[in-house]
């Protein structure tokens, strides 16, 4: 399968890591800045690889099947639409888009040219989510009454200053549309995905050089009648803590956490089936960073659904219903109520300004 990279940022080398492990045939690359493209092309070992400053080209000269998006969050929308209409399947960094219209956009016209989409939330491949997934769906949980996300990690003004775009309403979003939407889109999986309502708040209490919010906390009611808590933040001094996901039911108690939710730290089922030692040990996962190991089983996954014309695993309707809750949260902290879901139309740009003086609401 002919696949391209376009970005070559933080993130790539876990795509050409996924890319190579699944043998996809690697033809083209692209970034607008020619010393970080060729600076991963000697440490990957992709000397072979024609490299592109304009995808454009690349997508014309080079008619990938396959072709995955690592820009700036900003740009995945443009260029998601670009490769549709070249005849591309695609995988989305996370988030899909930054606005509701957006990702609704990339959905419909994937339909409408017959490709597949893929939101590249790797953490759903974990060991450790897969095997609390299985119970899950297994109903080992009983009535499930409610779910907690917390994300507590560092992002420092070295992070911030290596890309302008990061932090900014225009190309990125704060903590919890960058570093915690991952966790989210995990709690609104687990706890049936359907939302009623959300309430939030947001603040930007340590990282005065970027535009979005560095904290952010909501309460979310499910139409099933389960409750969900999110904590995000970049502000924990002076390194990451933990990446956390706690679901409780009336017959099952489980916490996945570590670096990202890489490992299942309580175990308690009312039916006993296995021992809690013996899960948390086969379950478990040491990862580098905390990106985890997920990206090649995602990329298998996508492999697999093109070949079989399946839809993916984490499709684009999961992709936008992460954004959803993210957008909801913003808007919930912006306009101080509680916003009800589905949102139709929202976008980070409609935030612009939250945080400046004389404009926080009290």
């Amino acid at each position: 399968m002919r696949y391209a990279l376009i970005g070559c940022g933080r993130i790539s080398p876990n795509h050409i890591m996924a890319a190579k492990s699944n043998n996809l045939d690697f033809v083209g690359i692209c970034d607008i800045e020619k010393k970080i493209m060729q600076e991963k092309a000697d440490s990957f070992g992709l000397d072979k690889v024609n490299q592109y400053t304009d995808y454009h080209e690349l997508l014309e000269k080079e008619r990938p099947e396959l072709v995955a998006i690592a820009t700036e969050s900003g740009k995945h929308a443009a260029i998601a639409l670009d490769c549709i209409d070249a005849g591309c399947n695609l995988i989305i960094e996370k988030p899909i888009a930054l606005s509701l219209e957006d990702a609704d956009a990339i959905i419909y016209r994937a339909k409408e040219k017959g490709v597949k989409i893929c939101a590249n939330h790797q953490n759903r491949f974990n060991k450790s989510i897969q095997k609390v997934r299985e119970a899950l769906e297994e109903g080992r949980f009983g009535r499930m009454f409610y779910g907690t996300a917390h994300i507590r990690w560092c992002r420092d003004y070295e992070y911030y200053s290596k890309a302008k775009w990061r932090g900014t309403w225009e190309e990125d979003g704060g903590a919890l549309m960058n570093q915690c939407i991952h966790n989210i889109d995990l709690l609104r999986w687990m706890m049936g995905d359907e939302i009623d309502e959300v309430i939030g708040m947001t603040d930007r209490l340590n990282h005065d050089y970027i535009e979005a919010e560095d904290l952010g906390l909501a309460l979310v009611k499910f139409k099933n009648g389960s409750y969900g808590v999110i904590e995000g933040t970049t502000d924990i001094f002076p390194k990451n803590l933990e990446e956390t996901l706690y679901l409780f039911g009336e017959k099952g108690v489980v916490k996945a956490g570590g670096q990202s939710v890489n490992k299942i730290e309580e175990w308690r089922f009312a039916d006993a089936l296995e021992e809690a030692e013996a899960v948390m040990e086969e379950f478990g996962e040491n990862p580098p960073n905390v990106y985890g190991f997920g990206h090649t089983p995602l990329y298998a996954d996508m492999v697999d659904a093109i070949n079989h014309n399946r839809e993916p695993y984490v499709n684009g309707e999961a992709g936008r219903r992460a954004l959803e809750l993210v957008l909801a949260i913003y808007k919930s902290a912006a306009e101080n109520r509680a916003v009800k879901l589905p949102m139709v139309q929202c976008s980070t740009m409609d935030f612009i300004g939250r945080f400046e003086k004389g404009n926080k609401k009290e």
